[in-house]
């Protein structure tokens, strides 16, 4: 491999990636898939998943990543934790890193809980890697990544796509995530949905239609998940109707088929059938659905390899 490989000492955010790393790290994953050499390690790894929201594809992503990748996982369980007992997530990190930890990918319902533990206070002496799996309804750079992928390896580019993104916009962050790096990388962002689960702030990575406007003129249709569980206190809440909403705001059959032919559905899951999506369509042929999820292993192990290289971690440079 004479390609560019990405070292980083932490992997919380895709806001601080240049484009170069975002590509290198398209290509190394693509490299993974195709069944590139992985790297061998020559000293043991020992890595945590600690997960303190309900996840089925991204934490069990990210332990089949580790596996290939030959890190030693170390069990946790985040509801039965010391967490409830009112210790905090740099003491729980704490804990990992004198236990013989190396790195530890966190999913936790606050945003940037990262910060405390990447920048330390003058007291804090904290010496373990870590990978955001997701932060409130901050950054999710695993899925954002992974989403890149899929598109690059479908379309071979990312410019120049125009990409729909559908849906309860203001509480996602792989929204958040997303609108941002495909700016970046020259994709034209679009955004439709209920005009109350949209922030006018978004408007500086692209425009606000209606979904008929969009469902024929896209490359990309990308669906978001309606977040029930953060809509505390939000008057829409009590009144959403699901059938409502897949009516206006969902990809129903007659959409589907107005959907350019290589156009691609994706969708980070997991999937409310007959909302966003109508459930016979998930396997459908313009569903990337399923090859998002494939994707995931191979794009974390690119990101995990970053970290290892990052903190020179099992003898790589």
């Amino acid at each position: 491999m004479t390609e560019e490989l990405v070292s980083l000492p932490h992997f919380v955010s895709v806001e601080n990636l240049t484009v170069d790393q975002i590509n290198a790290l398209i290509n190394r994953a693509e490299y993974f898939k195709k069944g590139g050499q992985v790297p061998t390690l020559s000293n043991p790894v020992y890595v945590t998943n600690m997960f303190f929201e309900n996840s089925t594809r991204t934490h069990t992503s990210f332990a089949m990543a580790e596996k290939k990748l030959g890190l030693t996982e170390i069990p946790f369980d985040g509801s039965h934790s010391s967490r409830s007992k009112g210790e905090t997530m740099y003491d729980t990190c704490l804990v990992m890193n004198a236990l013989g930890v190396d790195l530890t990918v966190i999913r936790d319902s606050q945003n940037e809980y990262y910060n405390p533990l990447i920048h330390l206070s003058a007291d804090h002496h904290l010496n373990i890697g870590i990978v955001n799996a997701g932060d409130g309804s901050g950054q999710h750079p695993s899925q954002s990544l992974l989403d890149m992928m899929t598109i690059h390896e479908h379309f071979g580019k990312l410019a120049g796509l125009k990409v729909a993104i559908v849906g309860d916009i203001t509480n996602s962050r792989v929204a958040r995530s997303n609108m941002e790096i495909l700016t970046r990388l020259g994709a034209e962002v679009y955004f439709s949905g209920p005009e109350y689960w949209y922030d006018h702030a978004f408007d500086k990575y692209g425009k606000y239609l209606p979904l008929d406007e969009l469902v024929d003129q896209v490359d990309v249709m990308m669906l978001l998940r309606v977040q029930h569980e953060r809509h505390a206190g939000d008057a829409n809440e009590d009144q959403f109707d699901a059938q409502k909403y897949h009516e206006e705001y969902g990809i129903n059959q007659a959409r589907y088929d107005r959907l350019k032919d290589d156009c691609l559905i994706m969708h980070p899951g997991p999937i409310n059938h007959d909302v966003e999506l109508a459930g016979n369509l998930v396997e459908a042929p313009k569903s990337a659905f399923f090859r998002q999820m494939h994707n995931g292993v191979f794009m974390r192990m690119a990101m995990l390899e970053a970290v290892l290289r990052g903190r020179h971690l099992g003898g790589l440079k």
